[in-house]
């Protein structure tokens, strides 16, 4: 003991130096004392802590690397260090790099051997000598020809193939590196067996004693004590972020999913995978199966420039450019304060142990503690992959289906329905064992009992033919209520609500069901229903509007209950209703649930077969200021994820020209992300208030942008950088602090103008626009021929606002049935309409164009007082499905009679005829059903039939324009099809170059001419409207 504490003073640093680098070459001069001062020095500096010790005063040993290196002989004059003859020029050689023992300075020296050679010299070598067990623990093995790096390889595979040899693969052993917090890693450079490193495990990372290798690689149990330890090689933290690198780089998914694939068979040595499964794919899927961090890309900025000891505005300037890992990686491997590895020795079960103890932490000291110790282990790569890990983005442009698919073709639709990605590896795992025992079997979609199935969700829906087309047998017609989707469920007495991105519902909207759900299911001792939960009136049962339920807003509503609307049921005592039809599981539904009013309640649903019908409930679901309708047809499963349901909503119909809209002035922008990152990519925009003489703020854009217009508009705007600080916020703008952009405009008046289109208007306080904002908001038009001046003001915006909440026009969306009745009856309100669009063509030309308004149709419930209102609008809807549910049920009886009735006369009541035949004949009454059948029996005129019509998208009236030639059967080309028109639309001053693109045989006319042919109903001669320059 006296001998190891005296040791260190009795040698001078050069004379240790010299002993622990070559101990064998003293004795060899007959000096035994220092082969026994050796013996002592050994086992002392392996138990000293290193990190205690000054860097200039430790062995070079111990600061040397160890390390081979692979290049082409320059001169041709070294010789091999085995077999003693000379390596030819330009021949391929690996040296060993080892310290120096002519040297006091702690130089280096190579031993150069031909490849075959040294692999010869590793199988005799000591099992603690360091051997060369992968290509990358050759410098310079980038810089070879394919060949040799193939023959290189090869070297590597035969060694460990070979009979003689007993050692194994080392892998990336946790023990052995992460003894060391520090840069300078003992467990790399000590010569000191392993066997003495494992009796002293680390405190950051838990040691497991290896188990007895398993007959069974690939069963799940192998796997997760192999990955307990981290010793595998495929468990290493360089080869994921080598996958990632792959997988983002192959353009195609199918390659992305092979790649997976191979890596989970295969593993990174091209045999057999042994790593952790469940484990991999958890990485790989950073944001399914989510852990919370609390930590924003400033934040993290933050926090490691006082780890780095860097400047932190320079960090928050680099993290404009859109990637914080980037960000992060920069200054790690630049700054000098804590220096990155040199080589990767991570295993993703310290990565995985690590980021689990950073979500248990929210205070930022405890945030940068953890932060360092992860920092500690990390290259700069490594810590790249970490930090995207953190901000579940992996940036490999693949789904959760692309890697899913690479562990089984339905390991992606099972875990949609489970969410359970444990047990969805387990199943897949245990039918590979089943199947090498000639059992196939298929990995089976089910779901699990308190975890969240991913919801089922619905397409767009554009015509009345279109859902025709995807449902030709019949669907069901519900209404989309305008609430919070939830998902219920229920075991035993225990009850979960996940919304629909599968987290947990605010207790305040659904904590009250639990005494309700029981007596609505009285026999459902557990089950699962996806249902929408908003708040309702409980003297009428009308629902109440969008963002109602915010426990602030619900406040103001005395008289109102939070109801659950319940539209399907997934699972029910045990049985797995998914993969029964809508019909069916509707039908199990109604016989298990008992309605609770404004509680527990059904929602409306109403068959449909015909598209009459289906107009029919459209135009009345609108003109009540709901939503829309989703439409499921009557043989669909619930399938998690997909969207093989529609939805009818106003913005989807008609091109989106009955969708709300507004001329908007851009007041600011924002930093966009990912891709986007550096760039301003969303916008903020806003109308004047000419009381205040202040701008407002409506709503921030950030989609119906291409990237020629991103780029462009990062020209062209002209804008003032203030980073959010509300200091810089100028005094004509009235905004929110959680709204301020990172970019201002200079001047308000010379901004653009843009027409912003959404699903509808809404009430959003965090705008200052009187609270009125857009849903799902979308550039639509950049309007040059307005300024703001023409723009939406509040004032204007008001009245948008309040018009889009009462009764609108609903266009007749389904092709009308032609009867061979005479249409000029309608000849003149049809007139009337073609000669008032034309009025208004010309008068846009002459001043400027206004935001439209829509127009109000007069109905019997607008003459009701206010109080009774909510309630005629409650009933409607009920009478609404019980009439349309009875005339389906009684079809059969209404068409018979129909037969007897009289047809009606064109002229209604105001017919001029005394002719008793005629009088007996037709039927003279003014009930608005007959109105209704002459509207729907009168065919519209073919005027523009067999011509192909070229329209400029940026003219005047081209929404309307268009609707016209497509009714009169006319076809409006695309701008990639102009060659093929018959007829173009040329505009002065807009496309007279279009003039140089049609065909010879074109007709170039202006809008003049489709005018007159809609008034007359009829096409007229086009010589006195053709374009002339």
């Amino acid at each position: 003991m006296l001998q190891q504490v005296f040791l260190p003073v009795l040698f001078s640093r050069t004379l240790i130096n010299k002993l622990y680098r070559s101990p064998f070459a003293f004795t060899r001069q007959g000096f035994p004392f220092y082969r026994a001062a050796a013996f002592y020095l050994n086992p002392l500096l392996s138990s000293l802590d290193l990190n205690s010790i000054p860097l200039q005063l430790l062995p070079s040993r111990i600061m040397a690397e160890n390390r081979f290196i692979v290049v082409y002989a320059k001169l041709g004059t070294s010789s091999c260090k085995k077999c003693k003859t000379k390596i030819e020029k330009a021949a391929l050689r690996i040296g060993k790099v080892v310290p120096n023992p002519f040297s006091d300075d702690g130089g280096d020296m190579k031993q150069w051997y031909h490849p075959s050679c040294i692999f010869e010299t590793f199988l005799r070598a000591r099992p603690t000598t360091k051997i060369i067990e992968e290509a990358e623990d050759l410098d310079g093995f980038q810089d070879l020809q394919q060949d040799d790096k193939d023959a290189v390889n090869d070297l590597i595979k035969d060694f460990f193939n070979n009979p003689q040899n007993k050692r194994k693969r080392s892998g990336t052993s946790s023990t052995g590196s992460s003894s060391s917090s520090s840069n300078v890693t003992a467990s790399k450079t000590s010569s000191t067996p392993k066997k003495e490193e494992k009796k002293k495990p680390s405190a950051d990372v838990k040691e497991s004693k290896p188990p007895p290798p398993s007959p069974s690689s690939n069963s799940a149990e192998s796997e997760s004590k192999e990955g307990k330890k981290g010793g595998n090689k495929d468990d290493a933290f360089r080869c994921f972020r080598q996958l990632c690198a792959k997988i983002a780089d192959e353009n195609t998914y199918l390659g992305k999913t092979q790649l997976v694939s191979d890596m989970l068979k295969k593993g990174s040595s091209g045999d057999v995978f042994c790593g952790d499964t469940y484990l991999w794919l958890k990485l790989l899927l950073p944001g399914v199966v989510k852990l919370v961090y609390n930590l924003n890309s400033k934040q993290l900025v933050k926090l490691f420039s006082q780890i780095f000891g860097e400047n932190h505005e320079e960090m928050v300037k680099d993290l404009e450019q859109g990637d914080v890992a980037e960000t992060i990686r920069m200054f790690f491997e630049n700054n000098s304060k804590l220096l990155p590895q040199k080589k990767s020795t991570i295993s993703l079960q310290e990565v995985d142990q690590l980021l689990t103890d950073l979500s248990k932490v929210t205070k930022e000291d405890d945030q940068q503690r953890y932060l360092t110790k992860i920092t500690k282990r990390c290259t700069g790569n490594d810590l790249k992959m970490v930090i995207r890990l953190i901000k579940h983005d992996l940036r490999i442009n693949a789904g959760a289906k692309h890697i899913l698919d690479g562990l089984d073709p339905n390991a992606y639709a099972a875990f949609q329905a489970s969410r359970s990605l444990q047990d969805v590896v387990d199943r897949v795992l245990q039918n590979r064992r089943e199947n090498k025992l000639g059992l196939e079997k298929k990995l089976s979609v089910r779901a699990s009992l308190m975890t969240p199935v991913l919801p089922m969700l619905a397409e767009p829906c554009r015509s009345v033919e279109m859902a025709m087309r995807k449902c030709p047998g019949g669907f069901y017609a519900e209404i989309k209520y305008d609430g919070e989707r939830v998902q219920v469920h229920k075991n035993g007495s225990e009850f979960r609500y996940f919304s629909r991105s599968l987290k947990p519902v605010q207790p305040h909207k659904v904590s009250h069901f639990k005494d309700f759900i029981p007596k609505a299911f009285p026999g459902g001792n557990n089950l699962i229903l996806d249902a929408e939960v908003l708040l309702v009136d409980n003297a009428t049962s009308t629902p109440l509007p969008f963002g109602t339920l915010g426990i602030h807003k619900k406040a103001a509503f005395k008289d109102a209950n939070v109801c659950l609307f319940v539209f399907d049921c997934l699972h029910l005592n045990n049985e797995n209703l998914m993969e029964f039809s809508i019909k069916k599981r509707r039908k199990i539904l109604e016989d298990n649930m008992v309605e609770i009013k404004n509680r527990i309640m059904f929602s409306k649903t109403q068959f449909i077969t015909d598209p009459t019908d289906l107009q029919s409930l459209m135009t009345k679901v609108f003109r009540e200021g709901l939503e829309g309708l989703v439409l499921k047809h009557i043989k669909s499963i619930y399938e998690p994820g997909k969207r093989h349901w529609l939805k009818v909503k106003k913005d989807y119909l008609e091109q989106g020209s009955m969708a709300d809209s507004a001329d908007l002035v851009v007041l600011g922008a924002y930093y966009g992300t990912g891709n986007k990152g550096g760039l301003m990519s969303v916008f903020l925009t806003g109308v004047y208030n000419p009381f205040t003489k202040k701008w407002c703020t409506v709503s921030k854009v950030g989609n119906g942008f291409d990237d020629k217009t991103l780029d462009r508009l990062q020209k062209e705007l002209k804008m003032v950088k203030i980073s959010k600080d509300v200091q810089k916020v100028p005094s004509w703008l009235n905004i929110k602090k959680s709204v301020i952009p990172d970019f201002i405009v200079e001047d308000p008046h010379q901004a653009p103008v843009w027409e912003i289109t959404g699903a509808e208007f809404s009430k959003a306080e965090i705008h200052t626009a009187d609270g009125i904002s857009i849903r799902f908001p979308r550039l639509t038009k950049i309007r040059t021929d307005k300024s703001w001046k023409e723009a939406t003001d509040l004032p204007r915006l008001k009245e948008l606002y309040k018009s889009s909440k009462e009764v609108s026009d609903f266009p007749n969306l389904v092709t009308p049935k032609v009867s061979p009745a005479d249409d000029s009856s309608k000849e003149n309100d049809f007139k009337g309409d073609a000669e008032q669009s034309s009025d208004e063509h010309k008068n846009s030309q002459s001043s400027p164009q206004k935001t439209p308004v829509k127009r109000k149709i007069p109905m019997k419930e607008e003459q009701e007082s206010p109080g009774q209102s909510s309630k005629s609008k409650a009933r409607k809807i009920d009478e609404m499905f019980q009439k349309s549910r009875s005339d389906n049920e009684g079809g059969d009886k209404k068409s018979s009679t129909s037969k007897e009735k009289k047809p009606m006369c064109k002229y209604g009541s105001g017919c001029y005829q005394k002719n008793p035949q005629h009088l007996a004949a037709f039927d003279h009454s003014t009930s608005s059903s007959g109105a209704a059948s002459t509207s729907v029996s009168d065919p519209l005129p073919n005027v523009f039939r067999n011509m192909k019509i070229y329209l400029p998208k940026n003219m005047e009236s081209y929404k309307k324009l268009k609707r016209f030639i497509i009714a009169f059967d006319g076809e409006i080309l695309p701008d990639h099809d102009i060659s093929n028109a018959t007829h173009l639309v040329i505009v002065k001053d807009l496309n007279e170059s279009d003039v140089s693109s049609a065909s010879p045989s074109a007709v170039c006319i202006t809008s003049e001419w489709l005018w007159k042919c809609i008034k007359k109903k009829q096409c007229v001669p086009t010589q006195k409207y053709v374009f002339t320059a």
